[in-house]
């Protein structure tokens, strides 16, 4: 179990029959590279679900240097999987990583993405997480193309789910989450659903595709455009310091 809260990283581990436990802070990338070292014991990873994310009502840039919403939702998932790729082949893993709807919204033009993916001002945190998942989308994309056949890649939309994720958010979503409307929202069981489908099916899913209710779903056009995807692997290399 990989959480940024010690405490609450260690309740669901207990829920596991203790499974063990690790952290990281997503905003700093010295975590993941410290948490990739702590995972350097595993000769193998049979799935690695990038579920970590987070919307922000502010823009803030972290330590590294990012705008925080990429950083948290794309960049240092990408770093991670990066730096997993050893074990990840052993295994002949599974990436699974938390899209979402939204990711229409986020679309950037090519040739642009060095600028659009740091949400410069004015900023507005529903596009910034918007431009995030649309990464989301378009990294599994190239990251399916680059380590077939030995590693897959899916992403998938959990749609709204019922959990303290958007209280913090701006805009509409931080609204919804402040808000009884949150009754209306999935459970973290249904909206889990098609996580553990993916980790698990044998068939039915696609490799670099875009997933929701247990199938292949539509994904905005710009975030099926190889060209994008090749520009968003080797700019989101640049950043974290690793060879394309």
């Amino acid at each position: 179990m990989v959480g940024r809260s010690p405490e609450r990283t260690a309740a669901v581990a207990a829920e596991l029959d203790g499974a063990r436990t690790l952290t990281a802070d997503f905003t700093r990338l010295d975590d993941v590279h410290r948490l990739a070292a702590q995972l350097a014991d595993l000769p193998r990873i049979d799935v690695l679900a990038n579920n970590a994310g987070a919307s922000f009502a502010r823009r803030e840039v972290t330590v590294d240097g990012q705008e925080r919403t990429f950083q948290v939702d794309h960049l240092a998932p990408y770093l991670l999987t990066r730096l997993l790729e050893p074990q990840l082949r052993a295994a002949a893993g599974r990436v699974v990583t938390t899209s979402s709807f939204v990711h229409w919204l986020g679309n950037t033009r090519r040739g642009h993405l060095a600028e659009g993916v740091q949400s410069p001002p004015p900023y507005v945190a529903n596009r910034a997480y918007a431009r995030a998942k649309w990464c989301n989308v378009l990294l599994t994309r190239e990251l399916a193309r680059r380590w077939a056949p030995e590693v897959t890649a899916t992403c998938f939309d959990p749609g709204g789910v019922a959990t303290s994720f958007g209280r913090s958010a701006g805009g509409v979503t931080g609204l919804v989450f402040r808000t009884p409307l949150v009754a209306f929202l999935r459970t973290p069981a249904q909206g889990a659903d098609t996580l553990v489908w993916l980790a698990t099916a044998e068939e039915g899913w696609r490799n670099g595709a875009h997933h929701a209710h247990r199938s292949p779903t539509f994904a905005v056009p710009s975030a099926r455009d190889d060209v994008r995807a090749a520009e968003l692997w080797e700019l989101s290399a640049r950043l974290v310091g690793l060879p394309t």
